[in-house]
């Protein structure tokens, strides 16, 4: 089992910048895969938000909605497991649960293929 854990959730301001953390760890700190980040708003269905491919070997690629072009980065450090997300003038329907996910299939996914999910952090973005 690999288990993430989500850190840096908040409350914060139109325009203001947050940074999301995941820490992988667990049986298996996959070598090759992807990370993601994923966000469910209230009454909303969970929607991407950004991708990663995971290697120690292969040149990394990243994937954003497009809600989040322009304004979020995802990137990772293989050393510590952990991808991160920054988060750049942040609105008000930028609010949600930010969930990051991941999975020993290289590649940049959107959806289904992700078999490892956190518990998820809160962003509030006030107006």
């Amino acid at each position: 089992q690999v288990q993430l854990v989500e850190s840096g959730g908040g409350l914060v301001q139109a325009g203001d910048s947050l940074r999301l953390s995941c820490a992988a760890s667990g049986r298996t700190t996959f070598r090759t895969g992807a990370m993601g980040w994923f966000r469910q708003a209230p009454g909303k269905e969970r929607e991407f938000v950004a991708a990663i491919t995971w290697s120690t070997v292969y040149t990394h690629y990243a994937d954003y909605a497009d809600s989040a072009k322009g304004r979020f980065t995802i990137s990772r450090d293989n050393a510590l497991n952990t991808v991160y997300l920054q988060m750049n003038a942040l609105k008000p329907e930028d609010t949600a649960v930010y969930y990051c996910a991941g999975t020993e299939r290289y590649g940049i996914w959107r959806g289904n293929e992700y078999g490892y999910w956190g518990q998820g952090t809160q962003v509030t973005v006030s107006s």
